[in-house]
C-alpha cells in the first residue's frame, strides 16, 4: 500500500476510505478541485501569506503532490498558513476552526464537495477540520513535501 493510501487510513476516523469524508479528501487531493496549481491572489488590501515550507516548484499535474501543493497554496492563501505550516512541519499540529477552513476552500469548493459526498457543508467542514491536519502531516515527512518514491513505499 502507498503512503497515501496509509495516511488516509491514518487520518479518517475508523480507517475506512469509503466514508464520505475521505471521498471529500481524496477529491481535494486527487479531483484536481483548484484548477491548475495556481494558488489565488489574496484580496485587495490584503498582505500575501508567506509561502508553505519545501514545495516542489512545478509538482506533476493531478498527481498526489501535485493535488497536495494545490490544497496547501490555497488554504495558505486563505489565511490558515500559520495552522498549515505547522502541520509540514515538526512539533504539534496547530488545529484550525471549521469557519476559517471554509473561507480558505471558497464556496464553489464546499458546495461541490457538499454534492460528491451528501454532507451538509457544516458537517464536511467540521470532518475536514479534523482530518486535514493530520493528513497533510503525514504526507509531508520531514517538513516536506513527498518524493515519488516516498509515496510508492
Amino acid at each position: 500500500m502507498g503512503a497515501f493510501d496509509d495516511a488516509m487510513k491514518n487520518a479518517v476516523p475508523g480507517g475506512n476510505l469509503a466514508t464520505p469524508i475521505a471521498v471529500a479528501v481524496g477529491a481535494l487531493i486527487l479531483g484536481k478541485m483548484f484548477g491548475g496549481g495556481a494558488a489565488p491572489s489574496p484580496a485587495p488590501g490584503r498582505v500575501a501569506p508567506p509561502p508553505a515550507p519545501s514545495l516542489p516548484a512545478n509538482p506533476p499535474a493531478g498527481s498526489v503532490m501535485g493535488g497536495l501543493s494545490d490544497l496547501i497554496g490555497k488554504l495558505t492563501a486563505g489565511g490558515a498558513a500559520p495552522q498549515v505550516n505547522s502541520w509540514i512541519g515538526p512539533g504539534q499540529n496547530q488545529p484550525i476552526q471549521p469557519g476559517q477552513l471554509g473561507g480558505a476552500l471558497g464556496q464553489s469548493t464546499l458546495n461541490e464537495l457538499s454534492q460528491r459526498t451528501g454532507m451538509s457543508q457544516q458537517e464536511l467542514l467540521n470532518q475536514l477540520a479534523a482530518v486535514l491536519p493530520q493528513l497533510i502531516n503525514h504526507l509531508t515527512p520531514n517538513g516536506r513535501m513527498p518524493t515519488l518514491a516516498d509515496l510508492e513505499k
